[in-house]
């Protein structure tokens, strides 16, 4: 069943022909924090301190000194609650808990799937919401790649974790939008995020082959975590696109302005588990996600 937060009855460009052995298709180029706090500024202080070689931590921990009010709590600011109704227009999707909005689609093609935050617990003090993100993909080339397999399944019989790894495996266009929502947060600590994320997930895929290969993967991960260069600023509303394009090739933006790229499938598949893989950030948004390439196959 459709979720009614994204409609994907809206218009649809022509299909192309059937997808030849070597592909041919064309890809796009390619905030609001609020939280609470409910501990004494003296353990927020201690914590700060020791644990000054971790930037988000240190980032979060600066933040939390600088805004507790006289009675201690943090300002409180409301989140906005949307909802899309089942319109045959390009409504923006808001994601609920950070009321951060995201189009329906971007490009020709790829289309919405799910929307979610990415949270991280300060020493179990808060929950901060660091970023919204938005799942999307090309659904032309979903179909087209995966019709012949799943088309026929009924919702029943369709098998959302072989879907899922299938579309990881695969090089159809997808991307994974970030929309940052904690003010404080600096390009160091996104850098320092993904050498973690990212670098568990290349571990995981390479499997037996990581211990023969690591200098390889480290190499790899060195390579994506420099286009998160210091230089750059990534104040609340920022937009950060990781992009999978054709053949594999991982395309980095951050407002608009392309950062570097890598072809490799590897690298691809690691980013995007993250999302919708076995442990992602948000399980709510991984559902979404595959509920509504389900209702792909069933128009």
């Amino acid at each position: 069943m459709v979720s009614p937060r994204f409609p994907f009855w809206l218009p649809q460009p022509p299909k192309p022909p059937a997808r030849p052995d070597v592909p041919s298709r064309k890809s796009p180029s390619a905030s609001t924090v609020a939280f609470t706090v409910a501990a004494g500024v003296s353990a927020a202080a201690a914590a700060a301190s020791q644990y000054s070689n971790t930037p988000f931590l240190q980032d979060a921990l600066n933040f939390l000194l600088s805004n507790l009010s006289p009675n201690g709590n943090a300002n409180r600011s409301s989140h906005l609650w949307g909802s899309l109704s089942l319109a045959a227009d390009p409504t923006p999707v808001n994601e609920p808990k950070t009321g951060v909005s995201f189009p329906s689609a971007l490009g020709d093609s790829r289309r919405l799937l799910g929307v979610g935050v990415r949270r991280k617990s300060v020493f179990g003090l808060k929950n901060i919401d660091v970023y919204a993100f938005g799942v999307y993909a090309d659904t032309v080339d979903i179909k087209e790649v995966f019709g012949e397999k799943y088309g026929k399944a009924s919702p029943a019989e369709l098998d959302n974790k072989e879907l899922i790894d299938d579309l990881k495996n695969s090089d159809v266009c997808m991307t994974v939008r970030l929309q940052i929502v904690y003010g404080k947060l600096s390009i160091r600590s996104v850098r320092s995020a993904f050498e973690e994320s990212v670098g568990n997930r290349l571990q995981k895929f390479a499997g037996s082959e990581s211990s023969d290969n690591k200098e390889l993967l480290q190499s790899l991960l060195n390579r994506f975590t420099s286009f998160f260069k210091d230089e750059y600023k990534i104040p609340r509303g920022s937009i950060i696109d990781l992009s999978r394009e054709l053949g594999n090739v991982v395309r980095t933006t951050i407002d608009g302005k392309e950062v570097g790229s890598i072809q490799s499938k590897l690298l691809g598949r690691s980013i995007l588990d993250l999302y919708m893989g076995d442990d992602p950030f948000d399980r709510k948004a991984k559902e979404e996600i595959e509920r509504n390439l389900a209702s792909l196959f069933q128009q």
